[in-house]
């Protein structure tokens, strides 16, 4: 059999997507997610989501890493996923989906999609660095130099020599000339760094601003993969009415038989 599936990006974070929602794709499969995802032998990308039906909302996004595992949530892939939802006619402007962390709310318009994220009500500090869950766990780092700074391999020793086998996505930061900040991130589940990371971007913006870099309460965060922004209210610590917002592309259109 042939499955169509579609190519999908969010500021360089690159997703394929298939329409799930007759249940055709073997989702057990770890080694055929791993291998669409392989960038020589497969389609490449840093994800594999499925679109399904769910009884209570508008549609379910069932998200796996490129190493054929299911992820935690994915915030480009959440706002990816939007697009694809309304290229599909399943939405309009608005919708509410199901996710593996619970709900969230979007909205779309054109190329941009703002996709609300899940409450954040603990930040922990470390040494020179934060941890927070925005849908996935973070640590959050601010460097000089990041350009030149080797994420990959501090990245990956911070992921497995502080956060053992589950691990972390890792973040690395820096005060850019716009009155922003730019960002580096090392993904878990890639186990290298991405152009951009949403769930690390909503990580960076709440931990800039708990650390007092920021009094912006709508904070602009450059990935290598492009701009993004997060909006979010805050009252003792709690964060809350958090919303990631960015472009969300579809790339092209291809079939794979298996």
């Amino acid at each position: 059999m042939k499955y169509t599936f579609y190519k999908y990006q969010g500021t360089g974070n690159d997703f394929v997507m298939f329409d799930n929602r007759k249940n055709h794709f073997p989702k057990d499969d770890v080694r055929l997610v791993a291998s669409i995802c392989h960038r020589r032998f497969g389609v490449g990308s840093d994800g594999l989501i499925l679109l399904e039906d769910d009884e209570n909302t508008d549609f379910k996004m069932v998200y796996f890493n490129a190493d054929g595992k299911e992820g935690s949530m994915c915030g480009n892939g959440g706002r990816c996923i939007v697009a694809f939802a309304h290229f599909l006619g399943v939405i309009k402007k608005k919708t509410i989906f199901t996710a593996v962390d619970g709900l969230h709310e979007a909205n779309i318009k054109g190329d941009v999609v703002s996709l609300k994220m899940l409450d954040v009500q603990e930040i922990k500090e470390k040494q020179n660095a934060l941890y927070l869950n925005t849908g996935s766990p973070h640590h959050v780092q601010m460097v000089k130099e990041l350009k030149s700074f080797n994420v990959v391999k501090e990245g990956a020793r911070l992921r497995y020599g502080v956060y053992g086998e589950k691990g972390s996505n890792i973040n690395f930061v820096e005060f850019n000339k716009s009155g922003g900040f730019d960002i580096r991130t090392y993904e878990r589940g890639v186990e290298d760094e991405t152009l951009s990371c949403g769930t690390g971007v909503t990580a960076v913006a709440l931990g800039m601003y708990h650390l007092g870099k920021t009094k912006e309460k709508i904070v602009a965060v450059k990935a290598i993969g492009g701009d993004l922004e997060v909006s979010f209210e805050e009252q003792n610590g709690l964060y809350s009415n958090i919303y990631l917002r960015g472009e969300a592309k579809q790339v092209f259109k291809g079939e794979l038989t298996w």
